[in-house]
């Protein structure tokens, strides 16, 4: 059997930022924002070289560890070719622990830098979707990040005839749907954050975030006059309080006056759904300390893009 040859170019990939749960979304829901990391790898003598530069680039680790090498190790894998030495430049514009998808968009441009490296390969979108979902551990932001948009991503069920295998389908935004970042100044691990969810919620709670889930499909696509109704939770969000309280003020604070605020992720971030007529005042409601940005929707997932001169 005749081994893939490695293209001789660099590779370079863009992978934008997302928002998860969205409120009622939990583990489904994502929103892909146009804030973006941009990674470029080649194939290199054995070895491997690392370059971090922007948001992270002071507690990243620069060996196999990365979570983008990692990713690219698992794609050869799974492509079936020899694992080569690499050259990885990052440069980094999504937060890190911050809630905006930064491990997702790693991993997404592993998978794609692993693929555009390895001559002929074409990796199916749900391959990819697969892959990584497997390395992050749940498809809500790797979907976003891989398809653009507002993505609903699920998991089989036991008897799913599609075990094994995540999937995900990408809407397109409502043009009035204008986000808003608040970024605090300190990070939360995913793994502190999931931490804190119970086992099991009451049968009307879920029953409440179902309904709403659905409703925040046609808000996000169709209604975003029903945003605000849209985003209401009860399966995550409140368990969250007492290692981000901070973070559930002011979303608090932001749904008292009537606009739709989440959590983003699993936190600490603060994702605001504004309109075209009722944008979110980041003046009026950015606390001491906090970032805020307007985000445009990521219309497009992760993909490869000429490599800078």
């Amino acid at each position: 059997m005749t081994m893939p040859d490695f293209v001789a170019a660099p590779v370079h990939v863009r992978a934008p930022a997302s928002s998860a749960n969205l409120g009622p979304g939990f583990d489904s829901l994502g929103l892909s924002l146009a804030l973006y990391d941009e990674v470029q790898a080649s194939v290199n003598s054995p070895g491997l070289s690392i370059e971090i530069g922007g948001e992270g680039e002071e507690i990243l680790p620069r060996d196999e560890r990365h979570l983008v090498v990692r990713a690219m190790r698992a794609t050869f894998d799974f492509l079936g070719t020899p694992q080569p030495g690499l050259r990885v430049t990052c440069r980094n514009s999504i937060p890190q622990g911050r809630g905006l998808g930064s491990s997702s968009a790693a991993i997404v441009a592993g998978i794609l830098l692993a693929e555009g490296l390895v001559e002929g390969a074409r990796l199916a979108a749900t391959e990819s979707l697969t892959l990584a979902t497997e390395l992050e551990g749940h498809p809500d932001n790797v979907a976003a990040c891989l398809l653009g948009g507002f993505t609903i991503a699920w998991m089989p069920a036991s008897n799913d005839a599609h075990a094994g295998s995540a999937q995900a389908v990408s809407l397109a935004v409502h043009p009035d749907v204008r986000p808003v970042v608040f970024l605090p100044p300190h990070p939360l691990s995913t793994e502190v954050a999931r931490g804190l969810l119970p086992q099991s919620v009451t049968h009307r709670d879920a029953a409440i975030n179902s309904g709403r889930a659905a409703l925040l499909a046609a808000a996000l696509t169709q209604r975003p006059d029903k945003l605000l109704a849209a985003t209401v939770d009860r399966l995550h969000q409140s368990f969250r309080r007492p290692a981000m309280s901070s973070t559930l003020e002011l979303v608090d604070a932001l749904r008292a006056a009537e606009v739709a605020a989440v959590v983003s992720g699993a936190g600490p971030s603060v994702l605001a759904l504004g309109t075209s007529s009722r944008p979110v005042d980041i003046l009026t409601w950015c606390p001491a300390g906090w970032q805020a940005q307007e985000l445009a929707v990521a219309l497009n997932g992760a993909g490869t893009v000429p490599t800078p001169n």
